[in-house]
């Protein structure tokens, strides 16, 4: 339920995205969670941290009260929850229809509305999986904490958010930078708990890849800081 595309080109190592523009967007979808129950088990958990991305990519972008937002916090504990009963039954219908509902409404263009958004997380993750075949949202995951980690120093008020509206962290007696970072910790344990990676040699990156992933890697301005070539070199040693 989206015109987006991702494109790899193995003889160059080099993968990126495209989104078109309305002509390529369903007139309808049609739905059947059943389907997904078909993938192995690590392309679904893949699956589930490109939607829980998906979402972030838009979310840590801004600092306005935009109803977005609000939307998007929805769909990451929806995310959560669904993800945590997926992974101990994958047949179960429930938890895997809500990860498809919440997969369309990730990326249909309606939580972005009114959104600077970001998407660095996916452009670092697009050269990594050129390189080394990962899954997309392993590859996306494997990043993830360096990135933000970064992002968080200038994005500081939107963690805060998410760190108490996603994943109920109290903030009685923290400072923010200590809310912000509770709330990267529960993203980290989550991550851990459903058997996704957290470092890019987990997806087979080894640290003599990482110039190749670097160059490979599109750069522009998004969301709480504009990178360099040389920062995305420093968030891929930070996440060997």
């Amino acid at each position: 339920m989206n015109a987006g595309t991702v494109i790899t080109d193995a003889e160059h190592t080099f993968k990126v995205g495209h989104v078109f523009d309305d002509r390529l967007m369903p007139k309808f979808s049609i739905l059947n969670p059943e389907f997904t129950m078909t993938v192995p088990e690590n392309q679904m958990k893949a699956g589930i941290y490109d939607i829980m991305n998906h979402i972030m990519e838009q979310y840590f972008s801004d600092f306005d009260d935009n109803t977005s937002d609000y939307l998007a916090e929805g769909l990451m504990r929806s995310v959560i929850n669904s993800s945590r009963v997926a992974v101990k039954n994958p047949k179960d219908y429930e938890a895997r229809s809500n990860i498809m509902w919440t997969a369309t409404w990730a990326l249909n263009t309606l939580i972005g509305m009114g959104k600077q958004q970001d998407w660095m997380v996916h452009m670092i993750g697009h050269s990594v999986g050129a390189w080394t075949h990962a899954p997309h949202g392993y590859a996306l995951a494997s990043v993830s904490m360096a990135y933000y980690r970064r992002a968080m120093k200038n994005g500081l008020p939107k963690f805060v958010r998410f760190a108490k509206n996603v994943w109920n962290v109290n903030g009685d007696g923290r400072t923010d930078e200590q809310i912000a970072e509770a709330g990267l910790q529960a993203l980290k344990e989550w991550m851990t708990e459903i058997g996704l990676p957290l470092t890019i040699s987990e997806v087979g990156a080894t640290a003599d890849m990482i110039p190749g992933i670097t160059e490979g890697t599109i750069c522009y301005p998004a969301g709480y800081m504009n990178l360099s070539k040389d920062d995305v070199a420093e968030i891929l040693k930070e996440s060997l």
